[in-house]
């Protein structure tokens, strides 16, 4: 069977630039006048989307209709897709670090603090340092590399380009995906489509400052390779590499290409290891998906999972020991409970008419993906059956929910994992029946009914447009105002070692800041007992639970924005409820303002000596704590 090729075009495209380009810069001129005229000082319950400019929208869909004219346009030049898509990412990843004065999201700013740790350590340490944070220096792989380049670039911390990361992660992602992607088909078309709607449909999240961003790019260059370098000669005309020079470890003999085998085996083994000593779940999904490739018999060479296998049990019986050994019972008594791993998922409950849209959004989004893929896997038999080791790696990652929520992530996780083999049979549901090249050849390029242009179209421009409020539509809880980075800063700083920092919940700029030195204390954590009784008697409560910091340290208690947001956006506490703890903390005499402006306030305990007696039953405090 022939391969599958792209459309010639029936005239040279060198006449036919102008358009696209005036597409393309005319939408990035309206994205930057956007950007530059949306104000985020006083974001509502639609986050980002509440406040962009119109003209943010206008661009987007310009973009999404140039790309889709130029892509489908028979004087299409092959680098006029690449710039659509790099369009795309800067418009949907790079706006948040144009309009936000701060890096988004709690748990980039804790990535921040692991890397700020391993500056000031200088060394890893072990739980008897650093208690349940000493996970991260179990995997250091991406926090050490960060802290070198933070060394490199000679800034004070990661804070200062992190906020670009959701661009440059996703552009990572680029390389590794044409290369799949052109294991299967060499039809221009076919493959940015798949690309675009990779880009779209990544809404969960996983781009930013984190381990996970930077491992997932790992993994689909290690399935890159294992495609194109690892396919079996004995899948014959069916294999995916064949009658493709170069591609099928088997393909090549004599001594020339064993060492080119090896030199690929080496770099494999390099991306291996930098996925294993980086992130805990990275490994296990690359280990299923080349289980599964291994045992349909697509790729019969054994080097690429047993590698992977090897190192991953390797650093798993060593470095990560005392974190496995720690978790292991839980983790054992979530495995089977598919039930439960998912709806952990949606553990919060969204509040409020912009958190219950926005998940419907994304839900919507990710299901009309996966439905098309579907579509695509029976509408395009071809594909299906060249292509079915793709097929099979969307599948791969689904048994995870199986074996654990990974803290209540796990249905966001296997999505993400999924989605570079659903975006491929998705874009084949939107384009019109693949023909071979001696099809085209013998039969001539006809034409497109006109509802194949104009139905894909609207398809594809409603998945763009939803990306913006699936991914910004919470963004009343991921940013966080430059004052209210100042006022925690404020704060830690000032803090003596010892000290302890309490607040509703971890959703706050530097909630991790110097963990090696001071503790921190998130009260929306505890039982819901516990919970109440602070929300029964908030000040003499709170004292109580702060009471047992010894001198030279001091107990503080933070009220910022951040948390206002989120515990109101997911239903863990009303506004009342917060405004009420805070005004009883603020008239207590137990305790002292010590810092505050427009993004929230810091208090004192004044003395543990004053704190009430506890009037709560003993089991009711040990469950609080």
């Amino acid at each position: 069977m022939t391969d599958l090729s792209d459309l010639p075009p029936a005239r040279p495209w060198r006449g036919s630039a102008l358009w696209p380009a005036a597409a393309l810069l005319a939408s990035l001129a309206l994205w930057g006048y956007a950007v530059t005229h949306t104000d985020v000082s006083d974001l509502g319950d639609f986050g980002l989307v509440g406040a962009l400019h119109p003209t943010f929208w206008a661009g987007l869909a310009l973009l999404t209709a140039g790309f889709w004219f130029t892509l489908r346009g028979p004087h299409r030049h092959p680098a006029w897709a690449p710039a659509y898509v790099v369009g795309l990412l800067v418009m949907e990843r790079a706006t948040q670090a144009v309009v936000y004065p701060t890096p988004l999201y709690a748990w980039a700013w804790k990535h921040d603090a692991v890397v700020d740790h391993l500056l000031t350590a200088g060394r890893l340490q072990n739980a008897d340092v650093l208690g349940d944070m000493a996970v991260y220096d179990q995997w250091p792989g991406f926090f050490a590399a960060q802290a070198a380049l933070v060394k490199l670039l000679g800034v004070d911390s990661a804070a200062q380009f992190m906020a670009w990361w959701p661009l440059v992660s996703s552009l990572l992602l680029l390389l590794p995906l044409l290369l799949i992607y052109r294991t299967f088909t060499e039809d221009r078309r076919l493959v940015w489509l798949a690309v675009w709607l990779f880009c779209v449909a990544n809404w969960v999240g996983q781009d930013y400052f984190s381990p996970q961003s930077v491992a997932f790019a790992l993994h689909l260059g290690v399935l890159a390779i294992v495609l194109r370098r690892y396919a079996d000669g004995g899948s014959g005309a069916n294999g995916p590499g064949a009658g493709r020079p170069g591609v099928g470890g088997s393909g090549v003999g004599g001594a020339g290409g064993g060492q080119r085998q090896a030199v690929w085996t080496v770099l494999l083994t390099l991306l291996v290891v930098a996925i294993v000593i980086s992130h805990q779940l990275t490994p296990g999904m690359l280990v299923a998906s080349l289980a599964v490739l291994f045992f349909a018999r697509h790729y019969r060479d054994k080097v690429p999972l047993i590698t992977t296998a090897v190192i991953f049990l390797a650093w798993c019986l060593t470095a990560a020991l005392p974190f496995l050994s720690a978790t292991m019972p839980d983790m054992l008594r979530s495995i089977g409970d598919i039930g439960g791993n998912v709806a952990t998922g949606y553990g919060a409950t969204p509040t409020g008419t912009g958190a219950v849209t926005t998940s419907w959004v994304a839900r919507l989004l990710s299901g009309s993906v996966l439905l098309l893929a579907v579509a695509g896997v029976l509408r395009q038999p071809v594909l299906r059956h060249r292509a079915l080791p793709l097929l099979l790696l969307a599948l791969a990652p689904l048994p995870m929910f199986a074996a654990s929520s990974y803290g209540s992530e796990m249905i966001f996780r296997v999505l993400m994992f999924m989605l570079p083999g659903a975006a491929f049979f998705a874009a084949a549901a939107l384009l019109p029946q693949v023909r071979t090249l001696a099809a085209v050849e013998a039969q001539g390029a006809r034409p497109e009914r006109r509802r194949f242009v104009w139905l894909p179209l609207v398809a594809l421009l409603a998945g763009t447009l939803a990306f913006v409020p699936s991914y910004s539509g919470k963004d009343r809880i991921s940013h966080f105002p430059q004052a209210e980075v100042d006022l925690v800063r404020q704060v830690v700083d000032k803090a003596p070692d010892g000290s302890l920092v309490v607040a509703a919940d971890r959703n706050y700029p530097l909630a991790f800041a110097d963990y090696w030195r001071v503790d921190h204390y998130w009260f929306l954590d505890d039982a819901r007992q516990h919970v109440d009784l602070i929300v029964g008697e908030p000040a003499a409560t709170l004292a109580r639970d702060m009471a047992s910091v010894e001198a030279p340290g001091r107990a503080y208690l933070l009220f910022t924005q951040g948390q206002f947001a989120d515990a109101e956006m997911n239903g863990l506490l009303t506004r009342a409820q917060l405004d009420r703890i805070e005004k009883s903390v603020a008239a207590s005499p137990l305790f002292e303002r010590v810092a505050g402006n427009s993004a929230g306030s810091a208090y004192t305990l004044k003395s543990a000596k004053e704190a009430p007696e506890p009037k709560e039953a003993p089991e009711a405090k040990e469950a609080g704590r």
